[in-house]
């Protein structure tokens, strides 16, 4: 076991074991999960968050997945770290990708998004506030998740209820999670959250506003952190990828589950409450959180693209096929490995591009992250395209692998489904299947929908993206160029050009008088 100052790095091992310590109230397919560690429907998400344990473990990886957190002095998991400067998001970057490559989504750098967009919140609350509280709150609540090691689960997305009305005017309030009562010694919250990645094996939830609130919406607007297993916390869960499935390749061992988190009346002691009714800082909280998560999603995207890419030529290779040989083979790997390294491109230039908060912390550089999302959100289905387009019909006409086995059709099969033959017809098959389970499986349409809207949907980066691109920045080079002759019209008589955008004299146009 990897020793930190003030903690210990956790393997994966344990990671699972710490599980065992809550006793949460989770239900899966219409019954109650009696071991969230022990329920094999769930071991492909455990497992894939393992991965986040155990690579921090190996001496190679430890630049990436461990850093030094300048509030503590402690050596931590990257998972929880607070960025100090622009080579921290570039390290963040690349150790989700490491970890995608693998898992195919490690899910936990959801809790290093929350962590920072609420440290940088919470700051800013003491700064404009005086809230000291809230800033030093959060920072207690840190150093003692860091030191233990543990994974958060995002609780953000609200049921939303009626999408025309704003949080306060839902018929049903619980559609939103909100403040039910303030208490001397904390808060009562009740509401539910209806995407929670991971959210059975999680050891906490931070919950969070999902969007801007007004003074009405008051209540909902509410940041803490709540223990898995605390009283009035139900957890309703889909399974995670695809466990005991022969044909899932990948989901079967790697996987992840998505919950919906009812609260009922959950009490939170003021010590573990990060914001209570500043609707004024929700806006900051929201896109600041969407801003680092959006820049994890394109490291997330980029290791899953690097399964496809070597999928794709393992296929070919079986296929007996030389994808230098074949142009239009050729075209599709390069589209593939184009829009995987195109956006995270943009990754990388957010994070070289890092803004420096207020608070002292880096966070990426929002049109970069939010361009670089956009762009895997709206080519993920390009993606599964040229897999597909390098792999051929077979990823899904291959019947099942219980076929593989029956004496009367096992022999006849591996003779005419077979490829070059120095590749067994079993390894063609296995990567066949492989390719099958990430891009045309329940698998497959889940990465395409978490890809699409996770972190948002594309119309959400679309308008960050407008929003803080310096168009008026643009504009004025565009003006300052014509002001200084490059449209000069010389000696011709023509009058000097406005500087009044949209109007044809300095003080704008009027209509003529009514002659009648």
């Amino acid at each position: 076991m990897l020793m930190k100052a003030g903690g210990k790095i956790m393997t994966a091992e344990e990671y699972k074991e710490s599980l065992r310590q809550y006793q949460p109230t989770v239900f899966i397919d219409g019954g109650r999960v009696e071991s969230v560690a022990d329920d094999p429907r769930l071991a492909p998400g455990i497992r894939a968050v393992g991965v986040t344990y155990d690579f921090a473990q190996r001496p190679e990886y430890g630049g990436l997945m461990l850093a030094e957190q300048s509030t503590s002095g402690h050596t931590v998991n990257r998972m929880l770290h607070i960025n100090r400067h622009t080579e921290d998001l570039l390290s963040k970057l690349e150790a989700v990708r490491l970890l995608c490559r693998e898992s195919g989504c490690a899910q936990r750098y959801l809790t290093h998004d929350a962590l920072n967009a609420i440290y940088q919140s919470t700051w800013r609350m003491t700064d404009a506030d005086g809230a000291l509280e809230y800033h030093d709150r959060f920072l207690t609540y840190l150093h003692a998740i860091q030191k233990a090691d543990l994974t958060l689960g995002v609780a953000m997305t609200d049921a939303k209820g009626d999408r025309s009305l704003r949080p306060h005017k839902q018929t049903n309030p619980d559609a939103y999670v909100h403040v039910k009562e303030r208490r001397s010694d904390g808060i009562v919250i009740r509401g539910t959250k209806a995407i929670v990645t991971g959210g059975p094996y999680m050891h906490e939830l931070l919950v969070m506003p999902c969007r801007t609130m007004t003074a009405s919406d008051a209540d909902f607007a509410v940041c803490c952190a709540v223990p898995l297993d605390a009283p009035g916390l139900t957890i309703i869960s889909k399974v995670a990828g695809r466990p005991g499935e022969e044909e899932a390749k990948f989901s079967a061992k790697y996987g992840q589950s998505t919950a919906v988190c009812q609260f009922h009346d959950v009490f939170v002691p003021w010590e573990r409450v990060f914001m209570a009714g500043e609707w004024e800082h929700t806006e900051h909280l929201v896109t600041s959180y969407a801003n680092h998560h959006r820049q994890s999603c394109i490291g997330a995207r980029a290791g899953f693209g690097d399964l496809l890419i070597g999928a794709g030529a393992l296929m070919t290779e079986a296929n007996g096929l030389d994808a230098e040989d074949v142009p239009h083979l050729r075209e599709s790997m390069v589209d593939l490995i184009k829009i995987v390294e195109g956006f995270y491109a943009c990754g990388v230039a957010s994070s070289v591009y890092g803004v420096q908060d207020p608070a002292g912390s880096y966070m990426p550089e929002p049109v970069f992250s939010n361009v670089g999302k956009l762009l895997l959100a709206t080519q993920i289905y390009d993606m599964h395209r040229a897999a597909h387009e390098v792999s051929g019909g077979l990823v899904v006409a291959l019947p099942g692998p219980d076929e593989d086995h029956n004496p009367e059709t096992a022999g006849d099969l591996a003779s005419v489904l077979g490829g070059r033959a120095d590749i067994p017809y079993e390894q063609r098959m296995e990567v066949s299947r492989f390719i099958g389970d990430l891009t045309a499986s329940s698998t497959g349409g889940w990465y395409s929908i978490i890809s699409l809207h996770g972190g948002g949907s594309p119309q959400a980066m679309k308008r960050e993206i407008y929003r803080r691109y310096p168009i008026e920045e643009r504009r004025a080079l565009v003006e300052r160029l014509l002001d200084r002759g490059v449209a000069d019209l010389g000696e011709s008589g023509s009058p000097a050009r406005q500087k009044q955008p949209g109007q044809c004299c300095a003080t704008g146009c009027t209509p003529p008088e009514d002659k009648a």
